[in-house]
């Protein structure tokens, strides 16, 4: 199989987590720039990188990169890619675009010059003067930075997040790809207890409950390169197969989810049904004050609610309060806090042993860690 380039796009602050990903599934020379990460491999990476990526957004077939600076040099840069090498004669390909700090700035003008260029690429290779585009899709992106264009296929479709557990959810969702690189920056382990007190839909400890049975986070979904020729049927197959044979159904699992909100605690209990982690976690309806657990050394990964409108600044400080008081009950146990409230510590009563900065959407965020004391050499790996 041919060498290609891809790329995983990732949300700010996340890229570092991807590159990880991306290294453990055995890919080489991986370079990261800011929101994305990209690496070499072969058709077989479509598959598993898209079955697999827990923190990426998507995954991008790199088609080709210059600089541009004219309409005309757009044009036919553009058309001397080998665009039919993916795209078939019945192949829909539609274009989207962006550019920042580039001379051609007008993303419309762009998009309809890169479509009109690989139109005339494949007219010149399939002798014909009009494409149907009935056939399977490849969506285009043209993107300018700084006058450098680089033009990608996006093999995914629906961004990665989007899982297929989760079809309801309650307000204001915390991203699928999120909740995952929260466990994962967290370092939690299947063999601790994780406790969610604020679970809402229940993605940490859905996320989490994945992570420890190594459940691939795609495997109950479509991508949109599953139709592509170029990569057969049998590599998704394989794939499929692989991720299926890695499950982990031998661990003993103890995941706590709980929410104030009975609601938000029957949807985060369907959402972990359908994920088939649902014997993994014990669901409750409680406040949050109420947080226990006999186990030491555990675990709380938890997304509070921000205050972000306007009357519930208030209501949310007095809620920090209590969490530090709550939390403070479990002192042999880590705790791993996202918030976009910069005076949380002070709140909380407790400064973080380190603190990251994430989006969580377009809100910028913080992801407060207080570290707890290591356990013994003889508890390791007994929980």
């Amino acid at each position: 199989m041919a060498k290609i380039e891809l790329i995983a796009t990732a949300t700010f602050g996340l890229e570092e987590m991807v590159k990880l990903e991306v290294k453990q599934l055995g890919y080489e020379d991986i370079k990261v720039e800011n929101g994305k990460v990209s690496f070499t491999g072969d058709e077989a990476a479509i598959p598993k990188t898209n079955l697999w990526l827990r923190t990426a957004d998507r995954v991008l077939l790199k088609m080709g990169e210059f600089e541009a600076r004219s309409f005309e040099e757009l044009f036919q840069k553009t058309k001397a890619i080998p665009w039919e090498e993916w795209i078939p004669e019945n192949g829909k390909f539609p274009v989207i675009g962006k550019s920042v700090k580039s001379q051609l700035f007008s993303v419309p003008d762009c998009q309809a010059i890169v479509k009109k260029a690989v139109v005339e690429r494949l007219k010149s290779v399939y002798n014909v003067e009009w494409f149907q585009e009935d056939g399977p899709e490849y969506e285009i992106e043209v993107a300018l930075l700084k006058d450098v264009v680089t033009l990608t296929i996006d093999t995914s479709g629906a961004g990665l997040h989007k899982r297929g557990y989760r079809e309801k959810a309650n307000e204001a969702p915390l991203k699928e790809t999120l909740a995952a690189a929260m466990v994962m920056i967290s370092r939690w382990r299947e063999d601790r207890v994780l406790i969610d007190p604020f679970c809402g839909s229940g993605t940490i400890a859905i996320e989490a409950a994945l992570i420890g049975r190594n459940m691939a986070p795609g495997l109950e979904r479509k991508f949109t390169a599953e139709a592509w020729p170029r990569v057969p049927e049998q590599l998704w197959k394989e794939a499929r197969m692989e991720a299926l044979k890695a499950i982990r159904q031998d661990v003993d699992i103890h995941i706590l989810a709980s929410d104030i909100d009975s609601k938000a605690v029957k949807i985060a209990e369907d959402n972990a049904y359908r994920a088939g982690v649902d014997d993994c976690i014990t669901f409750k309806v409680q406040d949050m004050a109420k947080v226990e657990s006999d186990g030491k050394y555990g675990y709380i990964i938890c997304n509070p609610p921000y205050g972000e409108r306007l009357g519930e600044k208030k209501e949310v400080e007095r809620l920090y309060k209590r969490m530090g008081q709550a939390f403070s009950k479990l002192d042999t146990w880590s705790v791993y806090v996202i918030t976009s409230d910069e005076q949380f510590e002070a709140l909380y009563g407790k400064k973080a042993s380190k603190k990251r900065k994430l989006y969580n959407g377009r809100i910028k965020v913080d992801y407060y860690q207080f570290f707890g004391p290591k356990p013994p050499k003889e508890m390791l790996g007994k929980g």
